[in-house]
C-alpha cells in the first residue's frame, strides 16, 4: 500500500482527452482528434449578443436580433459554438463530473470574454434549484463561474441569485414556453442584495441557447439593484448546430 501511495498523481489518474476519453499530455486538453473539430467564436460578432458575422461591416454593428429585441443584458459572449466536441465537453461536466473541465473552460471564456470580466465588480453563476442540485452534488455553472473568479481575482457570489422555482428542462420548447417556464424562477434573496446593489455583475452559465433563462436571471439581477449585467458562456448555440450526423452525447 505504501509503495501504491508513492506512485506520481498522473500515473493513477492519467489525463484524458476533454472531448473524449483518449490519453493526452496534459490536463484539460483535446487530443488531436478532437481539437479540430473545436469551432471557436471569432470577431466580428454583433457587439450585444456576441453572435458572429460572417462579414465585417465595422464597429459596434448590432445583428438584426439585438435591434428587434433588444436584451435586458448589455452584452453577451460564447467561447466556443454549441456543436459537436464542445456539446460532448459540455456534457462531461455536466453529468460525467468532470468537474476538473472547468479551469480549462473557463480560460476559453475569458479569452473571448476579456473585456466583460475586466469590467466585473461581482460574479455570479446562474443557480440550480436545490432539489437538482440535490441530484447533481454541483453546479456546472458555478465551477465556471468560481473559476474565471478566482484567476481574474473578483468576487464570486454563488448565493446572490437562487432559483425558487423547480423548472422542466427546456429542451424541446418552443420560445414563448421557454418564457413561460423560467417566469418567476429567479429571485435576489433577502440580505443578498448587497452583494449586487449598485454593481456590475457578470452572469455566468454553460450554454447560451435562446436567451431567455440568462434574460430572466438578469431581470432578477436588477431588481435586485445590479446597475448592468453582462453574460459570458462556454458555448453558444447557433443555426445549423444541430446536425443529423453529430455524434451522439451522455
Amino acid at each position: 500500500m505504501a509503495g501504491l501511495k508513492a506512485l506520481p498523481e498522473r500515473v493513477l489518474f492519467p489525463p484524458i482527452c476533454a472531448g473524449c476519453r483518449r490519453m493526452v499530455s496534459s490536463p484539460g486538453t483535446l487530443c488531436g482528434h478532437c481539437w479540430p473539430k473545436l469551432r471557436f467564436i471569432e470577431r466580428p460578432w454583433c457587439e450585444v449578443l456576441g453572435t458572429p458575422f460572417t462579414h465585417d461591416m465595422g464597429e459596434g454593428i448590432l445583428s438584426a436580433d439585438a435591434i428587434a429585441n433588444p436584451p435586458p443584458f448589455a452584452r453577451a459572449r460564447a467561447a466556443v459554438v454549441y456543436s459537436g466536441v464542445a456539446r460532448q465537453m459540455v456534457h462531461n461536466l455536466k453529468f460525467a463530473d468532470r468537474t476538473e473541465l472547468a479551469p480549462w473552460m473557463a480560460r476559453w471564456m475569458m479569452r473571448v470574454g476579456g473585456a466583460l470580466v475586466a469590467d466585473a465588480e461581482v460574479i455570479v453563476p446562474v443557480p440550480l434549484h436545490r432539489q437538482r442540485f440535490l441530484w447533481r452534488r454541483f453546479n456546472q455553472s458555478a465551477e465556471l463561474a468560481r473559476a474565471i473568479s478566482f484567476a481574474a481575482g473578483k468576487p464570486f457570489a454563488p448565493q446572490a441569485i437562487v432559483r425558487i422555482k423547480s423548472t422542466r428542462s427546456q429542451v424541446g420548447l418552443g420560445a414563448r414556453e421557454r418564457e413561460d417556464n423560467v417566469r418567476g424562477a429567479f429571485k435576489v434573496p433577502d440580505g443578498e442584495e448587497i452583494r449586487v446593489r449598485g454593481r456590475r455583475v457578470l452572469l455566468v452559465d454553460d450554454v447560451y441557447t435562446t436567451g431567455v433563462t440568462v434574460s430572466a436571471v438578469t431581470k432578477a439581477l436588477k431588481r435586485g439593484g445590479a446597475s448592468a449585467v453582462d453574460v459570458l458562456t462556454f458555448a453558444r448555440v447557433l443555426p445549423g448546430d444541430f446536425l443529423p450526423d453529430d455524434p451522439p452525447t451522455i
